[in-house]
């Protein structure tokens, strides 16, 4: 039986490449869209199979879900978990931004509604992996610098996915780095943000997407880490895999990695 799934945002970049995956997917079957500029009314899908309800409403369309993807910000993440959980739907957030707080509320909110919630700050296989090699390599080197590249209309700095590469980092090392600091700094902040001695430096440009690259120093040597998403569709195998596994899941999940087996 086919998991049936509602995008929402899924008038936005994300959200059509996640409608154009769920088409296409084996096994899911997209039933309905919402976001927040929708109109009442209906959308096409990718392959032109048919159409789905869309509305600004994600209520409107729950009806018959089994799962909402949740590809927005961290408010709308949130209104989506509270009225999807109420419904007895699982949900899948890739939306970034979210605190501590929210991840909290989305605990409970999985916990009461007996519901699978799965949020993860990079759906991108290989992200995940580079945050599994920075914990198993961060006991060897005593500093650390990360760069991360996004595109100009990144709300956040710096990205989910590049926090949770500095604290794997500093988990695996079981305390901070060292990072040295200039004598005399000619431009406010040129070695970028500090966490727990990790540097992370953020830039934001047209033409990226998501660029994460983590360099390991001691001495006479360093150890270079390093993934790059090139285009959208790299974040859709691990989605396509978190809405299979959160129908079989109650509670929260976060990280991608916890369904990896990593």
């Amino acid at each position: 039986m086919a998991i049936n799934v509602v995008v929402h945002g899924v008038l936005g970049k994300m959200g059509q490449q996640v409608l154009d995956a769920v088409t296409n997917e084996r096994g899911l079957q997209p039933i309905g869209g919402a976001d927040i500029a929708a109109t009442a009314g209906s959308i096409a899908l990718p392959d032109r199979s048919g159409e789905i309800p869309i509305s600004s409403s994600l209520a409107d369309v729950l009806d018959g879900a089994d799962v909402v993807v949740d590809f927005t910000n961290a408010e709308g993440a949130m209104s989506v978990m509270r009225t999807a959980a109420a419904r007895k739907v699982n949900v899948v957030v890739g939306s970034t931004g979210l605190t501590e707080e929210h991840i909290a509320e989305a605990e409970s909110l999985a916990n009461e509604h007996s519901v699978g919630i799965i949020v993860a700050p990079n759906f991108a296989l290989g992200a995940v992996l580079m945050i599994h090699l920075a914990k198993e390599a961060a006991r060897f080197f005593d500093y650390a610098d990360l760069v991360e590249t996004h595109h100009e209309a990144k709300i956040d700095s710096p990205s989910g996915t590049a926090l949770a590469i500095a604290r794997a980092a500093v988990e695996g090392k079981g305390g901070p780095f060292i990072a040295p600091k200039s004598e005399k700094e000619l431009i406010v902040g040129a070695r970028g943000a500090v966490y727990d001695g990790v540097s992370v430096h953020s830039a934001r440009m047209p033409g990226r997407v998501a660029h994460h690259e983590l360099v390991f120093g001691t001495l006479g040597q360093t150890l270079t880490i390093r993934h790059d998403s090139i285009n959208r569709e790299s974040f859709m195998p691990g989605v396509m895999m978190a809405v299979k596994e959160v129908v079989n899941r109650t509670g929260l999940t976060v990280g991608l990695d916890k369904i990896m087996g990593l």
